[in-house]
């Protein structure tokens, strides 16, 4: 269990990049190139870019 004191831990982006990447996935299935893919697509890369620089 978290605690409340301000510290993140990296695995939470690596785990919201993941689930924003099979969401991307999945409007471009359903939709194709709309905007709200290149939105998700978007928020995956800089979750796991923050993933990253935090490491």
């Amino acid at each position: 269990m978290g605690t409340i004191d301000g510290i993140i831990e990296p695995i939470y982006f690596l785990i919201t990049s993941i689930a924003f990447i099979i969401l991307s996935l999945i409007q471009y299935k359903k939709v194709g190139k709309s905007i709200e893919t290149i939105y998700l697509s978007i928020l995956a890369i800089v979750f796991l870019i923050s993933y990253l620089i935090l490491l």
